[in-house]
């Protein structure tokens, strides 16, 4: 039989027990205060019909999708939490109740090039409003409060939620004359990356004389305060309804969001956000770490007019907010922001003495009854390789079960960082570990 040599396809993450621990810590925190706001989870399958997933077609998704057929069923992987819910949303209509506010944590699949920071693989964290014919300006609200409140809990205190609405940019450039609004919004999204100048050339190239691609990037660049930009925005005395609607709902999305009372230094209104994607109507959104600008957004979203126009003639609007989970915890990691550390997710193990096996057992099993995190090394080897194996692990405590412990009921407990031992009887032992 010849052997194998193992290896993981490129673009999908796979981590080490001391990192997964790590990731995995993150996504409680994130779960958490999803639920502590109220969204609900739901988990929809990795995999779909095509025809459901590709309902809007074209583009550069249809060609990063993994696709493929079993039988008669064209079915593809998830490339994202969004599409999933439309259908999930449609399909459950006459159960939910609206505004559904759920919440989804997942993988989701995409063949683009792999590199780094860039998985084919990665977990996305979502969470959604969707109300049935219309939805209230104060539900956008609710997401920047609900970042904030994590990022703070994993343990950030400099990040900017930048905000801004696609209604104002795209009524200033009609206002301009500008016909083509959704080439100008790409261009202005790509300011970060690419400079003024050559967001100027990419307006210039889509039809937008130079002295509109000027007006463009002032205006974009005004700044102050959240109070003094929507003071601004207002003094330009712009006549046009797209415009104006779009000042009024940011006008009210500051004015909620203040109202939850957390620190303004934390979030303010940026006008060069615009998000690229097209389904964005009104609120975006998109999250900084202050002091790693090179890292991007971090987590980013906003709000759309019909979440599930491809798959019902009813109005759902909906906001929404995501974390790139993977991406995050890898940029993380590699700008040195975050470390792994070796450490045990247990408190005691209990090294048997040899023909004490069974008594081992009966002490972890009490010890689990009590909610103590336990776990027992059963294997026969001498006591050394025992304690050098606890050592490894990185347990905190270790317990040598041998005659005189089981016939007297005290325990000798080794602290593994200092090699301090005392004894302890069993109801010692569960007032010190029982979680």
């Amino acid at each position: 039989m010849s052997i194998v040599k193992p290896s993981t396809l490129p673009g999908f993450m796979e981590l080490l027990p001391k990192e997964q621990i790590l990731f995995n810590q993150m996504r409680d925190i994130i779960r958490k205060n999803f639920e502590r706001a109220g969204f609900l989870p739901i988990d929809t399958p990795v995999i779909e019909k095509s025809e459901v997933l590709l309902a809007k077609g074209g583009g550069e998704t249809e060609k990063q999708i993994y696709r493929f057929t079993k039988g008669d069923t064209d079915m593809s992987l998830r490339f994202d939490l969004t599409v999933p819910l439309a259908r999930y949303t449609v399909e459950h209509f006459s159960e939910l109740s609206f505004p559904f506010k759920r919440y989804a944590i997942g993988k989701v699949y995409r063949g683009e090039k792999a590199q780094k920071g860039r998985f084919r693989e990665f977990y996305q964290c979502d969470i959604d409003t969707i109300g049935n014919g219309e939805l209230s300006i104060a539900n956008d609200a609710e997401f920047p409060v609900v970042i904030y409140h994590t990022f703070k809990d994993l343990g950030f205190s400099d990040f900017t939620i930048h905000l801004n609405n696609r209604r104002i940019l795209k009524g200033f450039f009609a206002w301009l004359g500008v016909s083509d609004s959704q080439n100008a919004l790409r261009a202005v999204d790509k300011i970060e990356k690419i400079g003024p100048e050559n967001v100027l050339k990419e307006l210039e190239e889509s039809g937008i004389d130079r002295e509109k691609g000027k007006k463009i990037l002032e205006f974009i660049e005004i700044k102050g305060t959240n109070d003094e930009i929507i003071q601004a925005l207002k003094d330009l005395n712009i006549d046009e309804e797209t415009f104006n609607q779009g000042l009024d709902e940011m006008s009210e999305l500051i004015s909620c969001i203040k109202a939850y009372n957390i620190d303004e230094k934390n979030y303010r209104i940026d006008l060069k956000i615009a998000r690229g994607l097209d389904y964005y109507t009104g609120t975006v959104y998109e999250t900084t770490l202050d002091d790693y600008p090179k890292i991007g957004s971090v987590c980013s979203g906003g709000r759309y007019d019909n979440l599930a126009s491809y798959y019902t003639e009813k109005t759902l609007p909906g906001v929404g907010i995501s974390i790139g989970l993977s991406r995050l915890f890898y940029q993380l990691e590699q700008a040195k922001i975050i470390s792994a550390e070796d450490k045990s997710l247990i408190d005691i193990i209990i090294l048997p003495m040899d023909g004490f096996i069974h008594e081992g057992i009966k002490l972890l099993a009490k010890l689990r009854e009590k909610n103590v995190k336990v776990t027992i090394y059963s294997e026969d080897a001498k006591l050394g390789k025992k304690f050098k194996y606890a050592d490894q692990i990185k347990v905190p405590y270790a317990i040598v079960l041998g005659e005189n412990e089981v016939k007297n009921g005290l325990y000798s407990l080794r602290n593994m960082a200092t090699g301090e031992q005392e004894e302890v009887d069993f109801n010692k032992l569960v007032e010190k570990f029982s979680k």
